[in-house]
């Protein structure tokens, strides 16, 4: 009884200081000084188990040999939640995903929904799981806490989150069928040439890139115009970089484009397409120029063409800005657009350690500014506007020939 008091005040006092695998080496020492029995004694006065204090003594003796700087062989410890049940990160994320929101220049993004409110939701699904927990899977699928920031575009709509809500549902639908689901917007425009681009980038020290100081358009490089398609059921993206303007008529081409070149052999039995795009710029709702193209388009592949906008001043919120665009932003944080070849390569040799791909190709065509569509022009049109909020969802089907 002795032994085992002294052991145990020894634990009490050292344990602070010892790490998972100490402790365990530490225990087995003093059970094979007391020699039979020992085991037993030591187990009681520290609560260890006794297979921990066995595998203490195989370590001692050389037996069961530890990588040095860790305290478990490797893929010791309790299994990660999401290794136990896989479906877990997909359906919290099934979760949060039509209410997610952020900066379109950075991956990171939040929600509006607590971890308890989240945790109770997957616990009526069967998941087993805490607020802590998915506090933790937040954080590793790069969500973050958010604090005020000047990110409003405008005042909110009252059916902004309905919208949402049957954007959501829309798309998983057309995915469900079989159907390709895509996210466009164009990017932002960016100067070609010697100019700074924001971020850093590793270089040996005392050697910064030189730049411009001043930011004026370059006549002879101009600007490039990148408009991004992203596939959200494949993740892979396609970027068509123009050089004139950025009009509807841009806008479509480039979705025509992703459709010869990457859609119609990823899906050889679409006959729908599903568009949600951001209700400004060249793909706006108000853009008659962008109906009219989108007919030509339907007309020209056959396709039925769906198109879902967000509410105005949610335009940060597009999925194409999170999945695509901030991870080409990311990739040429810090280095020069010295030429429209370079922005091509370096949109092109974007990826993310979740598998997205991207194709981008230089566009050179003239998309002239102010082309007017004649009401007779838009009476052509077989645009088809659904019960919920028409202005935003609609259908273009292709003409009768």
């Amino acid at each position: 009884m002795t032994s085992e008091l002294t052991i145990r005040e020894k634990y009490i006092a050292l344990r602070p200081s010892l790490d998972e695998r100490a402790r365990r080496l530490w225990a087995a020492t003093e059970a094979k000084a007391l020699g039979r029995g020992g085991v037993a004694v030591v187990g009681r006065a520290t609560g260890m188990s006794p297979n921990t204090l066995a595998r203490g003594m195989r370590e001692l003796a050389g037996e069961d040999d530890v990588p040095a700087g860790r305290v478990r062989k490797s893929g010791g410890g309790r299994k990660r939640a999401t290794a136990l049940n896989p479906d877990l990160s997909k359906a919290l994320d099934a979760l949060i995903e039509p209410t997610t929101r952020g900066d379109p220049e950075s991956p990171l993004r939040w929600t509006l929904l607590s971890t308890r409110q989240l945790a109770a939701a997957l616990k009526a699904q069967g998941f087993q799981v805490s607020h802590t927990l998915v506090s933790h899977l937040l954080h590793a699928a790069e969500y973050s806490l958010r604090g005020n920031r000047k990110t409003l575009e405008g005042t909110d709509h009252p059916d902004r989150d309905a919208q949402f809500q049957h954007i959501a549902r829309r798309v998983k639908a057309q995915l469900r069928r079989g159907q390709p689901s895509i996210s466009v917007d164009t990017k932002k425009k960016e100067l070609v040439g010697n100019y700074k681009n924001n971020g850093k980038e590793w270089r040996p020290k005392g050697t910064p890139r030189d730049v411009k100081v001043h930011d004026f358009v370059d006549p002879a490089l101009g600007k490039a115009i990148p408009y991004g398609v992203y596939d959200v059921g494949l993740n892979a993206g396609w970027v068509s970089v123009g050089v004139t303007h950025d009009t509807g008529a841009f806008a479509v081409a480039t979705i025509g484009r992703w459709w010869k070149k990457m859609g119609r052999r990823r899906y050889p039995e679409g006959t729908s397409l599903l568009i949600t795009a951001d209700s400004g710029g060249s793909n706006g709702p108000r853009l008659r120029l962008w109906k009219w193209e989108l007919q030509r388009l339907a007309d020209a592949k056959g396709l039925t063409i769906h198109v879902c906008h967000l509410p105005p001043g949610t335009s940060k919120w597009n999925k194409i800005e999170h999945r695509l665009f901030s991870f080409i932003s990311g990739n040429w944080r810090g280095r020069p657009l010295l030429t429209l070849a370079t922005i091509v390569q370096l949109i092109a040799a974007t990826t993310t350690t979740s598998g997205l791909t991207v194709r981008c190709e230089l566009d050179t065509d003239d998309y002239p500014r102010k082309v007017k569509i004649t009401d007779a022009q838009m009476k052509t049109i077989r645009l088809e506007p659904e019960s919920f909020h028409g202005e935003w969802n609609y259908t273009i089907r292709p003409r009768l020939k």
